[in-house]
Order: structure tokens, then C-alpha cells, then sequence
């Protein structure tokens, strides 16, 4: 650890004055974004609760009709604040075009979350419209660039497709009790902003986990337990997207065990969750209450409680991904990412076990 703190030390020396007015930059796009999100909620409330009224049935984990659609601020306000940026300040923006066919596919899988909000959609139309959205995010990378060099480049984009397209499931899948997503998000976020002080994000991805972050903590008040509103899908499937190709441009900068590090326990859960289901020939592609988390709240935990958990497993997963970029030993690497998997399994097994004492409180 003196290591990761001597490497980061340095790093901060050798930040230019350029480099510093990016995160100048980084800085009022994550205020900016926090306080957008927050207004347009206030303004969207009334209407959500009319238009988007959620009622609880056996599978949810709420007890009263909660409007949900949150997610049209959370994204509304990235995109704005990444556009604004993009069109006053573009020399900050290395590719402008590419990050705007980014943009748009996140406004193209925003509009069939909203539609499947208001109406739910049949699961393959969906995953083909999934689909299509993370090709065009896919489109934008060069060519050359790799995930691993040796591969070729039909099998290196069909990885990024399919890590893509269960990457937008999996936040779909998580955001199933009260601030769950926040719990997640703000963490890996983060995360990958730092990553981008150290020079191992372009400045566009940095922009954006930054405006993504501050967009998702400037929904949580409305989000904390009990929730006032929901995310929706008009929130996780893009906040997926947008997730999957900053962690993609992570991965193409050879930080594998970061990249893997940062998303774990979504990963972990969904995954785990998926087999076991299959396992036992249950419908995996419809709605239950059945991950980790959930069961968790039924095994005594309070929705806080759990929450809670999440976000500390996720902050120390970012350090840990965070400390295997600044180490050049693979074995250092390995063992880091082992502590990360290891960590993981231990919540995941204790979610999974009655808590000794308590009651079940669902949010």
C-alpha cells in the first residue's frame, strides 16, 4: 500500500495545468449533474406519480404504489451536462463524434426502458434492442484497438458484445430494493474517475463517470428507503450502457483486474442468480425476487442494512482495483483480485443465511 500511495503521489505531482482544468471541468460536470437530476425530479414527481405509478405485487420489495421513471433524470442530466461540455469545450473531447453516437444509443435504450416502464415489452425484442444499442457503442471504437492482442477482431468485439449487452441486464436485474443501484454506481463511478486521474481513462469517459455520478447521488434523496420513486428502466438499461463502456475503455487499456474489480458484486449476483435459476429449470428471463440482495431482506436484513453492506464491499473493491494499477508484479495483481473475489462470496453467503437476530424489513 506505501507503494500504491508513493505512485499516487507522483501522479498528482506530474498533473499538468491542462490536466487540471480537465478536472476543473470533471468537478462542475459532477455538481452540475447532482443538481439537474435533483431539479428535474422535483418537477417530474407530480407527473411520475400520475403516469408511472408502480403497485406491489408478490415479487416487489415495496409495500405502497411508488412512482418509478426516475431514471429520465438521471439520464437526462449526464446527457446534458456531457453534451454541454462537448459542444463548449471540445477541445477537452478527444473523439466528439464518437461520444456522440454514445450519447445517442443512450437515448435510444432510454426510450425502450420508458416504453417497457409504461408498457412491458416481450424479452426478445428487448434483448434484440439491447443489442443493437451496444453494437453502435461497439462501432465507435477503433479498430486496432484490442482487449487482448492475440485474439482476433471478430472474437474481440463478440466478448465486448456479449460483456455489453449482460452488463445492461445485470444493472436492470440489481436495481430491485431502494437504493440499490447508488449503492453501486457511485462507488464504480468513482472509481473509474480516479482512473482517469492516473491516465488510464480518455478524458471523455472520465467526463462522463463523473456526470453519471453526481446525476445518480442527485437521485438518491428521492431513492433512500422508502423510496418516493424508482429508477425504472428508463434509468438502469442506459446507466448500463454508459457503465459498460467506461469499464470497456478500462479493459482496453490492459487494467483487467480493474476492470472486473470495480463491478464485482453486480456481477457476481446477477450471475450466480442466472445459473442457479437455470439449475433448476426456473423462467430466468422473468421478473423474481431471488438475487442475493433479496434474499437478504428476507433473511432478516433491513433494506438499509443491506444497502449499506453493498456500498462498503463496492468502495473497497475500487481501492483494491485502484491499488492493482499502481503494482506491476502479476502475482500482486492476482492476489489482489482474489481478495476482491473472496470478499464478495463472503457477503453474498452471508445475504444468503437467516440473520441470527432481526425481522424481515423490506423497503
Amino acid at each position: 500500500m506505501a507503494l500504491c500511495r508513493r505512485n499516487f503521489k507522483r501522479v498528482l505531482r506530474e498533473i499538468s495545468s491542462e490536466d487540471r482544468l480537465t478536472w476543473g471541468l470533471g468537478a462542475v460536470s459532477f455538481f452540475a449533474a447532482a443538481v439537474i437530476c435533483f431539479g428535474l425530479l422535483l418537477c417530474f414527481k407530480p407527473l411520475l406519480a400520475r403516469y408511472a405509478l408502480v403497485r406491489p405485487n408478490a415479487r416487489s420489495s415495496h409495500t405502497v404504489p411508488t412512482p418509478q421513471g426516475g431514471g429520465i433524470a438521471v439520464i437526462a442530466a449526464t446527457t446534458i451536462v456531457v453534451a454541454a461540455a462537448e459542444i463548449f469545450l471540445p477541445h477537452h473531447i478527444d473523439e466528439p463524434l464518437r461520444l456522440a453516437v454514445i450519447l445517442a444509443s443512450v437515448a435510444g435504450l432510454a426510450l425502450v426502458g420508458v416504453t417497457d416502464d409504461v408498457s412491458p415489452m416481450e424479452a426478445l425484442p428487448r434483448l434484440m434492442l439491447q443489442i443493437v444499442a451496444v453494437v453502435a457503442v461497439i462501432a465507435t471504437l477503433p479498430h486496432d484497438m484490442r482487449i487482448i492482442p492475440v485474439f482476433p477482431w471478430w472474437l474481440d468485439r463478440a466478448i465486448a458484445l456479449i460483456g455489453g449487452v449482460w452488463l445492461v441486464n445485470v444493472v436492470n436485474f440489481m436495481d430491485g430494493i431502494d437504493l440499490m443501484t447508488v449503492a453501486e454506481i457511485v462507488p464504480v463511478t468513482a472509481g473509474l474517475a480516479l482512473f482517469g486521474l492516473m491516465g488510464a481513462l480518455p478524458h471523455e469517459a472520465t467526463l462522463v463517470a463523473l456526470a453519471l455520478c453526481g446525476a445518480v447521488i442527485g437521485f438518491a434523496p428521492f431513492n433512500r428507503p422508502v423510496a418516493q420513486i424508482f429508477l425504472g428502466d428508463v434509468g438502469s438499461l442506459p446507466i448500463g450502457l454508459l457503465l459498460g463502456w467506461c469499464l470497456l475503455q478500462l479493459a482496453y487499456r490492459r487494467q483487467f483486474e480493474a476492470t472486473l474489480l470495480l463491478p464485482l458484486y453486480y456481477l457476481c449476483d446477477a450471475t450466480a442468480t442466472l445459473l442457479r435459476r437455470m439449475i433448476r429449470r426456473e423462467p430466468f428471463w422473468a421478473a423474481h425476487r431471488s438475487h442475493y440482495y433479496q434474499r437478504a431482506t428476507d433473511n432478516g436484513f433491513s433494506v438499509a442494512h443491506v444497502v449499506g453492506e453493498v456500498f462498503a464491499l463496492n468502495v473497497g473493491l475500487a481501492i483494491l482495483a485502484i491499488a492493482s494499477a499502481n503494482l506491476d508484479s502479476v502475482v500482486a495483481r492476482v492476489l489482489i483480485f482474489l481478495a476482491g473475489a473472496i470478499s464478495v462470496v463472503f457477503v453474498l453467503f452471508r445475504f444468503s443465511r437467516p440473520r441470527s437476530s432481526g425481522i424481515s424489513c423490506r423497503g
